[in-house]
């Protein structure tokens, strides 16, 4: 985290997407980038007085917020500070919206940029082994290999432009999110059109999605288990009503109501010596 030079009557919030990544869980994001042996090695030498930095400079920090219960226990581990939980802010009310059910499609969908990390793979594999339709919208690095492990009922639509991404949700079966994201944007996005999701249960996923209620979640990733959660998967049995309202607790306006209490009870902690760093 960047060291915020600060006076004594000045206090310090942290909102905190992620502890720094190639610090904290180096093998992690060296995989995720695909790094070459000897930048690992290089940064492998430098990561103990980086970690030294980097705890000293949270100590800092006269409150801490977090973006989910994943990075709200990694904020625990790493730097030792208990935080609150703000989830970041998704336009759910105004920019997605259910549609009728005779206008939904009959297609699994994935979203998101191509690389490897967000194992977009284990749903193109899985739905080609079922052979069930799935859509791929994105670009990146990752879509020739995708394309080779494809079948003939996955379509590859590239770049999606902003204002055809609600129709593309709210048309779909269910929103496959394979990955594991700190928090996760699009699965908010799919559940305010009404629309169940089925993603890897880790990460962001765990406080976005109810199991049995707003989608399912595979407890391992790999293709197999993906699998065993589409066969078992019934689009039916969902009530889009709730899975929109439950998406609601996302909004913008939410995040703003949330943001704006925590930064006038942290200053008046702080000024009155009750928040202690």
């Amino acid at each position: 985290m960047p060291r915020l030079r600060s006076g004594p009557n000045t206090f310090h919030l942290c909102y905190c997407l992620a502890p720094t990544r190639y610090v904290w869980q180096f093998e992690n994001y060296a995989a995720r980038e695909s790094l070459g042996q000897a930048v690992r090695l290089a940064v492998q030498a430098a990561l103990p007085p980086l970690r030294r930095w980097d705890y000293h400079a949270a100590q800092q920090v006269d409150l801490f917020i977090s973006i989910s219960s994943d990075i709200q226990a990694r904020v625990q581990q790493f730097y030792g500070r208990s935080s609150e939980i703000i989830f970041p802010p998704v336009e759910v009310r105004t920019r997605f919206q259910p549609v009728p059910a005779e206008e939904r499609g009959d297609y699994f969908l994935s979203l998101g940029r191509l690389v490897p990390y967000k194992r977009v793979d284990l749903a193109v594999e899985a739905c080609t082994r079922l052979n069930l339709p799935l859509k791929v919208g994105g670009t990146g690095r990752d879509r020739e290999r995708l394309e080779s492990l494809a079948g003939p009922t996955v379509e590859f639509l590239g770049f999606v432009p902003d204002e055809d991404l609600p129709g593309l949700f709210a048309r779909c079966r269910a929103f496959i999110f394979p990955g594991y994201e700190d928090f996760g944007i699009t699965p908010v996005q799919a559940q305010a059109c009404g629309r169940p999701v089925i993603a890897y249960g880790a990460g962001g996923a765990l406080d976005t999605i109810l199991p049995g209620q707003t989608g399912l979640h595979f407890h391992e990733q790999s293709v197999e288990a993906l699998m065993t959660c589409l066969q078992n998967f019934d689009a039916n049995a969902y009530d889009p009503t709730f899975i929109r309202q439950h998406a609601l607790r996302f909004d913008r306006h939410v995040f703003e109501q949330q943001i704006t209490t925590a930064i006038a009870q942290g200053w008046a902690a702080f000024r009155t010596g009750a928040l202690q760093a």
